[in-house]
């Protein structure tokens, strides 16, 4: 499991203070379900395909939907990125492309665009 992304002591220090109070009952521990939600989204994955040592995939799930609706996250992205040198210049990449599953047989169909022009193209 040495492949498992674990936040640091310190880097938990500076997050700890965005993290809301706990009503009632102890919530589970915060540095394995952060670090739970940071590997599945930096490596695209689906929820229940999160590793069994960041716990039950539902638990990382309904933390990140609360979090998130709550502004958890957002706050502790500005917060971070103003700790930055540069604050007028931020840009995150979420690229995210996808072909239909017809893109890769387009140059088979007859009669269609692609075949049109590969006609005009040869007269």
């Amino acid at each position: 499991m040495g492949d498992l992304f674990w936040l640091t002591d310190r880097q938990m220090e500076r997050l700890t203070p965005f993290f809301p109070k706990s009503r009632g009952r102890a919530r589970v521990d915060d540095r394995r379900i952060l670090s739970g939600i940071i590997f599945v989204n930096r490596n695209g994955l689906r929820w229940r395909d999160a590793p069994v040592a960041y716990g039950p995939h539902k638990t990382l799930y309904n933390r990140w939907v609360r979090w998130s609706r709550m502004g958890v996250f957002a706050r502790m992205l500005m917060t971070l990125a103003e700790a930055g040198q540069d604050v007028s210049k931020i840009m995150i990449d979420a690229t995210y492309l996808k072909a239909h599953r017809t893109a890769s047989s387009l140059h088979r169909k007859k009669g269609g665009a692609v075949a049109s022009l590969a006609s005009q193209r040869a007269a």
